[in-house]
């Protein structure tokens, strides 16, 4: 999910530029987890591997997110 995000930009993502400069390509954590509807802190533990099983509806929304 990681290299997903950092391959895309803001603007594919269907955010807004906000004109600060970003220390890491993509959209960050945030905004992938508000897109997809899910908190930051799930989607968090979804990257980092700490959630055994996701729903598929889960994994679908962030799949259209990213």
């Amino acid at each position: 999910m990681a290299a997903r995000r950092a391959s895309l930009n803001a603007t594919e993502a269907g955010l807004t530029e906000s004109g600060q400069i970003r220390r890491v390509p993509g959209p960050r954590r945030e905004e992938v987890a508000q897109r997809a509807g899910i908190s930051t802190d799930y989607y968090s533990r979804l990257e980092q591997g700490r959630v055994r099983t996701a729903s598929r509806a889960v994994l679908d929304s962030m799949g259209r997110a990213l």
